[in-house]
């Protein structure tokens, strides 16, 4: 082959180039710059005045968050120190954290019961949030109610085991019976629990030293402790409650349909502060003589019956979006009721309802709040009573109502945040 002819002829590559990187204006944070914050002028100008506001409260925030006050018996102290300059007196919650997160008068040397409470929390919660963890787990979850009200209210253990023992005798009865009748499965599974609880008051008065913690009445709770109480307990209570409320509207009985519709819209026409002040004062009027009925079940009673209203509204929505489709398809199947509510109905309605149950679970962890108002002193209600009333930080105000802020923030961002974490495992459809 000639020399000229070799020169003619085309090279061929036989191997591929590496893939060449994106320039640095397509990739990274600043494509996400250039595509969410100055994609075009109007855009580039809310841009710049966010980021002007948001300097300008930094500027005033970060010098008195990172110049405050740590260590200082009282507000004249804390003025000392500072000698003008901006800063926080945030000795406040130095001096007074047991106060803010358990109350004035929980023993101090027990604090450790109402956080080991707390921790357990989590490790019972975390088999009926998370469905990947073994199923073991939820025995946890089945005993955590009787070991955090031992360990909170104290006293002898032998009360929390025997309601554990009626809960259990209940749950046997219905199961037996609910084969036959799902009413007769209810009804006779709260009977043989109340008679078991009857029984039991007689067994456990001569086990008052059995494995006993010191026991604390009720008026001595406060604090986060109390709104913690309180929202957990409330929120757990609502939920079945207000499915039993939004399955009851929705029955074909005229009775059962009426006593539901009648306390949904009754309960959610009275404001929770009202049904606060009656379960305080008002209640009190239609107890026998010297009958002390616990001031926290009180409340708790209140509350729980507020959110399941609302509850029961959200999850009747969830059923109405239904299709027609899904209630043939379980009477095709020859399910009875409780198998077609169980199995088909209920996961699809309660899915399509996570959104509205968990708007208002937020909103009645936030309402526990006004608690303050009927003299128990929550966390609000130790900051606006035994704290500011006090002359060693009367006029501290910023630094104690952004702590309780923050305590509520955590919680309820952390209810929001895996709320949208189910969503999305959930989402079946596109």
């Amino acid at each position: 082959m000639s020399d000229t002819h070799a020169h003619s002829v085309s090279y061929v590559r036989d191997t591929m180039l590496p893939q060449s990187e994106p320039p640095a204006a397509q990739t990274g944070a600043i494509k996400w710059m250039r595509e969410s914050l100055f994609s075009s002028v109007p855009y580039t100008i809310l841009t710049l005045l966010a980021l002007y506001v948001v300097y300008s409260l930094l500027a005033g925030f970060l010098p008195w968050l990172l110049g405050g006050v740590w260590t200082t018996a009282n507000i004249r102290e804390c003025r000392e120190v500072l000698e003008g300059a901006s800063g926080g007196c945030f000795s406040v919650l130095t001096e007074r954290w047991n106060q803010l997160l358990f109350g004035i008068a929980y023993p101090q040397d027990g604090y450790w019961r109402p956080t080991l409470a707390f921790a357990l929390l989590f490790v019972a919660a975390a088999p009926v949030l998370f469905s990947h963890l073994p199923r073991g787990l939820l025995v946890v979850t089945g005993l955590y109610p009787f070991i955090a009200f031992w360990l909170i209210w104290g006293g002898t253990i032998a009360v929390p085991v025997m309601a554990l023992i009626g809960v259990v005798g209940g749950y046997l009865v219905y199961s037996r019976l609910v084969a036959n009748s799902f009413a007769a499965g209810f009804f006779g599974g709260i009977l043989a629990a109340l008679l078991i609880w009857f029984i039991g008051g007689y067994i456990t008065a001569p086990l008052e030293g059995v494995l006993a913690l010191e026991a604390v009445a009720s008026r001595n709770m406060g604090g986060f402790m109390l709104n913690m109480i309180l929202g957990v307990v409330c929120v757990s209570l609502s939920l079945p409650l207000g499915i039993a409320l939004a399955l009851g509207r929705q029955s074909s009985l005229p009775i059962i349909k009426l006593i539901c519709v009648v306390f949904i819209e009754f309960i959610r026409g009275v404001p929770l502060i009202t049904l606060l002040f009656v379960a305080n004062v008002v209640l009190a009027y239609f107890l026998p003589p010297g009958t002390n009925f616990d001031l926290i079940l009180r409340v708790i009673i209140m509350i729980t019956m507020f959110a399941a209203a609302y509850i029961a509204e959200v999850i009747r929505g969830g059923l109405a979006a239904l299709p027609r489709g899904q209630y043939e398809a379980a009477d095709s199947l020859g399910l009875d009721y409780a198998q077609a509510m169980r199995l088909i109905i209920l996961p699809q309605a309660l899915k399509i309802s996570i959104p509205g149950i968990v708007n208002v679970a937020v909103g009645l962890f936030k309402d526990t709040t006004l608690v303050s108002i009927i003299s128990m002193f929550d966390l609000v209600g130790m900051i606006r009573g035994p704290i500011l009333a006090s002359t060693d930080w009367n006029g501290v105000y910023w630094e104690l109502w952004g702590f309780a802020a923050l305590l509520f923030f955590v919680v309820c961002y952390g209810i929001s945040q895996y709320s949208q974490w189910l969503e999305r495992k959930l989402q079946t459809g596109h």
